[in-house]
């Protein structure tokens, strides 16, 4: 029977005061023991005593977070990767009524910014470059850290073929367009003076093969895939270490349309990210053999291109900022930007 067919028949009995009071006092019980922890458990689980009230009603409870790569854990590597691996910024996020953070790797960073400006991310970790192209096209998003500020990008020759930079004037490169190995290698070459250089866009996988059937005459390449190229004999022609204006940096974005739902995002996920830091520092052998796993790596190889050293331990740096800069100048100077814009109206730095 309905509650408003129980008031009907009480009217009819006279016994409705006392019924209500009755039914008043079950229903503070029911709440007690079914929806709410006791007071103790409340206070230590949850920002708020009920869901309704909650200030975090309006977060999503699934956070969606894209980063670069493909591996079988399904996870990024630097302090972001780790804190999810461990379950340390979980634990931080539920504080705020987030349940469950689903990852989602790409390929490359154009890739992840078209989901990111489509709805199907929140937010994503990626190269600057392709952040800033996406910036400067219009997407509707704010940069919260930049958690690495060195990447190398590598410059490998295919065997028996060109031995030096001024070798590629009218040869062929494949790089990943939009990319910061993009940026890398038109602003390497522009400062060697080397021109007409024919670009073929080639996602890594089908550039190396390209290179080992010599159908290319180079590749611009990354971390742990450059070191297996010198290793099996393609030459390294360059790479950024020599040109430090063009290195490049990693930048987390997250879209305009997730912070109007949680203006505070940016503020917690950098403080679980430093959480996370901190206890990778903790587990350095551990943390070396997840990242190991991540890039289908060995311990000295991952060593050698992703030292727990060069993982920032703040959300911005000056010199990060300045590379930032310098790269978004260079892209509209070179007419790969569609529209100039100002890095400080981009980022977003919370106390």
């Amino acid at each position: 029977m309905s509650s408003k067919s129980i008031v009907s028949a009480l009217r009819k009995t006279g016994l409705v005061a006392l019924t209500a009071i009755s039914l008043i006092a079950v229903q503070a019980c029911g709440k007690s023991s079914n929806n709410e922890a006791s007071p103790a458990a409340a206070g230590a689980a949850s920002p708020s005593a009920s869901e309704s009230e909650s200030p975090f009603a309006n977060i999503p409870k699934t956070l969606t977070y894209g980063y670069i790569g493909t591996n079988k854990l399904n996870l990024p590597g630097g302090a972001e990767g780790w804190g999810l691996y461990k379950g340390i910024i979980q634990a931080e996020l539920k504080k705020y009524g987030i349940e469950e953070v689903t990852t989602v790797g790409f390929p490359n960073g154009p890739d992840q910014t078209e989901a990111l400006i489509s709805g199907r991310l929140d937010f994503g970790s990626l190269g600057d470059t392709p952040a800033i192209l996406a910036r400067s096209s219009g997407a509707k998003t704010r940069l919260i850290s930049q958690p690495l500020t060195n990447q190398i990008g590598y410059l490998i020759g295919k065997k028996d073929g060109p031995k030096t930079l001024q070798d590629l004037a009218g040869k062929t490169i494949a790089i990943q367009k939009g990319s910061y190995m993009h940026r890398y290698i038109v602003g390497l070459l522009k400062n060697e003076g080397i021109k007409d250089v024919k670009y073929i866009h080639m996602l890594r996988p089908d550039g190396e093969a390209a290179l080992a059937r010599g159908e290319v005459d180079a590749i611009t390449n990354s971390g742990v895939p450059s070191l297996k190229l010198i290793a099996q004999g393609f030459p390294l022609l360059d790479d950024s270490s020599k040109h430090p204006e063009l290195l490049g940096t990693s930048a987390t974005v997250v879209s305009d349309a997730y912070l109007e739902k949680f203006p505070d995002f940016p503020k917690i996920w950098n403080e679980a990210r430093q959480k996370a830091l901190a206890d990778l520092k903790q587990h350095v052998d551990e943390y070396y053999e997840f990242i190991a796993q991540v890039n289908n790596a060995t311990v000295e190889q991952v060593k050698k291109v992703s030292p727990i050293s060069d993982i920032k331990d703040v959300p911005f740096t000056d010199d990060g900022l300045k590379l930032l800069e310098g790269t978004k100048n260079f892209l509209v100077e070179e007419k790969l930007a569609s529209a100039d814009f100002n890095i400080q109206d981009w980022v977003l730095k919370q106390p």
